[in-house]
């Protein structure tokens, strides 16, 4: 029993289980308890712990943007994003992935979203530069913004509640060219926030959050990730690394023969996989959720007691 208690497996597992409790209780809205169970900010919950706690921002959904000034650059020129956002929509370059070869947001092009990457916790890419120059530049100046897009979100079109699996990074939001109404709004931990052009936001994306254009027109936002200010250098060095070496394995492509990251690259394999589980899911739900309880459960099993 006393080689039980002090075994470093149980312990870990003690830590999984109160950073996932942690993430579960934090904020005000938040998933059933069998979906936070298998949902990834579950998973990557003790790593993330460091980031809540060490923040130099308060633990809230919303954050005034000007807590960062060098957002500023960005708000200050927004007609020029919008102009050059604008001309790359009408051009038909701001779209969904061709394949699957975007983990980050392949959930979110069944409903209608669409983007062109700008940056990605690395160099611009190419056809960003080429397409966009007045942007990338601006994107550059600032380098604080980690990765960005122009992000699209057409009429009728809704992402479902998530959580954001990295905690290293806020979410910046800048309307370019939007319904200015709230019937296309994001909400965050249950405050809903509606874009307008010319206006900016920073929320907290490992809250709750989910968005949804009820309106007849397009939304398009300049969509960045800031790094996160955190009260030690350690951490911060911490952060880098991964926003260098994990993130950027991430990457993907705006069109044919832009670098792709690692993780996408093997992404579209694995997502096969996923395929059997929705093809099982819409066959008969109860065996489904039977199935991947028991593994998960196998899994806790085969790690932590065996």
């Amino acid at each position: 029993m006393l080689e039980f208690v002090a075994s470093p497996r149980l312990w870990i597992l003690v830590l999984f289980v109160a950073s996932a409790a942690f993430v579960h209780f934090r904020g005000h809205a938040r998933h059933k308890f069998l979906r936070q169970l298998t949902d990834h900010s579950s998973f990557l919950a003790p790593f993330n712990m460091p980031f809540y706690l060490m923040s130099k921002v308060h633990p809230r959904p919303y954050l005034d943007p000007r807590q960062i000034p060098e957002l500023s650059a960005l708000h200050d020129q927004w007609k020029t994003l919008r102009d050059e956002g604008m001309r790359l929509l009408g051009d038909g370059h701001v779209r969904a992935a061709s394949g699957y070869n975007d983990v980050g947001f392949n959930s979110f092009f069944r409903t209608g979203w669409k983007r062109f990457y700008l940056k990605w916790y690395d160099a611009p890419l190419p056809s960003a530069q080429s397409m966009c120059p007045k942007t990338v530049a601006l994107l550059q100046s600032v380098p604080k913004v980690n990765a960005a897009m122009f992000a699209l979100l057409p009429p009728g079109s809704k992402l479902g509640r998530h959580r954001d699996p990295f905690a290293g990074s806020l979410r910046y939001h800048l309307g370019l060219s939007t319904p200015n109404s709230d019937q296309c709004f994001i909400e965050v931990d249950g405050k809903r926030y509606f874009w307008k052009d010319g206006e900016d936001v920073i929320f907290d994306e490992t809250f709750l959050h989910w968005a949804e254009n009820k309106t007849q027109q397009t939304r398009l936002i300049l969509f960045c990730d800031v790094e996160r200010p955190v009260k030690t250098h350690a951490l911060a060095a911490v952060n880098h690394v991964v926003c260098t070496r994990v993130m950027r394995a991430a990457a993907t492509e705006n069109v044919p023969g832009e670098k792709i990251g690692f993780l996408n690259r093997i992404f579209g394999q694995v997502y096969k996989v996923r395929l059997i589980g929705k093809r099982m899911k819409k066959w008969n739900k109860t065996a489904y959720y039977a199935f991947k309880y028991a593994l998960f459960g196998g899994l806790v099993y085969l790690c932590f007691f065996v």
